[in-house]
């Protein structure tokens, strides 16, 4: 494979300053177009349309990986929030999110790095990070929006 990166929860590929960087394979489980309550124009158009739980690339494919899920369990289904970050299961999102860490670390190479970005308007990143079986390196703590950063051990 070509890529070295993969983005498992692309979205409208929000927080990449190059949209369509060549090492970087974008996947999400949905697509859509659609045009946002304040106009805006909300494009989800992923490289490849599948669930972060269940990623369909073989063990050690990627250098990086990068896991943004959703964060919202409380939000309406059409909603512009839903349209725009997704929306996690309230009943499943703990397991849900433990078999992405899994996937996302199964598919990433040894000494890779997986970048984790959580947003805790519903959850605490604290309650989120118990659920994965390691410690991430480094982080960043303040305000809403977390990145954790962790490494697959060779």
């Amino acid at each position: 494979m070509d890529k070295k990166i993969l983005d498992v929860c692309c979205g409208s590929r929000m927080f990449w300053f190059d949209r369509q960087n060549e090492n970087v394979l974008f996947m999400d489980n949905r697509e859509l177009e659609t045009t946002l309550c304040d106009g805006r124009k909300l494009n989800v158009k992923p490289d490849v349309v599948a669930d972060f739980r269940n990623i369909p690339f073989p063990d050690c494919s990627f250098k990086m990986v990068v896991f943004d899920p959703p964060h919202l369990v409380n939000a309406g289904d059409n909603s512009w929030l839903a349209q725009k970050y997704g929306k996690l299961d309230k009943t499943t999102w703990r397991e849900d999110l433990q078999k992405g860490f899994s996937e996302c670390y199964r598919v990433l190479k040894p000494d890779g790095f997986l970048v984790f970005k959580w947003n805790e308007e519903q959850i605490k990143v604290t309650e989120v990070a118990k659920l994965f079986p390691v410690q991430p390196l480094f982080g960043q703590r303040g305000g809403k929006t977390h990145w954790l950063v962790f490494m697959k051990q060779a």
